[in-house]
């Protein structure tokens, strides 16, 4: 539970501070807006590590996996 808190935050926090409007940030991931919308609301019931890692990866926040 703590992991997926943490890479939802670190998610969130990367799209406020990048400026970016919720379509915006969809695109980048690769979601709907109504799924990004339930990423920035916190609804972490809704959301798989695997997803969260995958977004993670995909905004570029993991530079190694090593």
């Amino acid at each position: 539970m703590k992991r997926r808190v943490a890479l939802m935050m670190t998610l969130k926090n990367h799209i406020i501070s990048a400026g970016l409007s919720q379509v915006e940030a969809a695109k980048l991931l690769s979601v709907t807006q109504p799924r990004l919308s339930d990423l920035m609301r916190g609804k972490i019931n809704l959301f798989a590590i695997d997803t969260l890692v995958n977004m993670t990866a995909t905004a570029g926040l993991f530079k190694s996996f090593t």
